[in-house]
């Protein structure tokens, strides 16, 4: 399994699909999973400490957890197949591990309100993972067109079933919508 980090969260201008972009802690490969607004949302205001007036589902969740004596220990993209991606949040309670299936997108809002590690198997990353050749910084002007962020070839991706998601992060406006992690 490979540990990443929410590395930000965009919105393509053109459909306003969200991605959130994934990034290897001790590598350069990205990522991306499509997702909804609300999640994308939800992980966007917890990462800029923006505190809902109401619980959200992902504040109710870990409050139910915490309550019946259980911990979030960690989420896990497990898998794509049929370019689907699956995801697991495993919890431990009274010493027993207990996983639960789960859309990505809520696996990885829990994650970041309970604060735990983001995995990735290492087969997701090798099919979707891709290097991201722009400034990742965000050192490039806003008006530079040539800020978006061309994909490469991670090793061992499969260029056709990649091109969708290249399509969609090549439409994204960065500098508007980066929400960045604080690593």
């Amino acid at each position: 399994m490979i540990e990443t980090v929410v590395e930000s969260i965009r919105v393509s201008l053109v459909t306003q699909h969200r991605v959130v972009i994934l990034k290897e802690v001790n590598g350069e490969r990205h990522l991306p999973i499509w997702i909804g607004s609300y999640e994308a949302e939800a992980i966007a205001m917890e990462l800029q400490g923006v505190t809902a007036t109401r619980p959200l589902p992902y504040d109710l969740i870990r409050t139910i957890i915490d309550d019946m004596g259980g911990t979030v220990d960690r989420i896990a993209v497990t898998d794509l197949t049929d370019d689907v991606f699956f995801a697991r949040i495993v919890l431990r309670r009274d010493g027993r591990e207990v996983e639960i299936d789960s859309r990505p997108s809520d696996a990885i809002a829990l994650a970041v309100r309970a604060r735990v590690p983001i995995l990735v198997d290492d087969s997701v990353m090798d099919k979707a993972g891709v290097m991201l050749s722009s400034d990742e910084e965000g050192e490039s002007g806003a008006d530079d067109a040539s800020s978006q962020p061309e994909l490469e070839r991670a090793e061992g991706v499969d260029e056709e079933r990649l091109s969708v998601f290249r399509d969609f992060i090549n439409t994204l406006d960065l500098d508007d919508f980066d929400r960045k992690s604080g690593n």
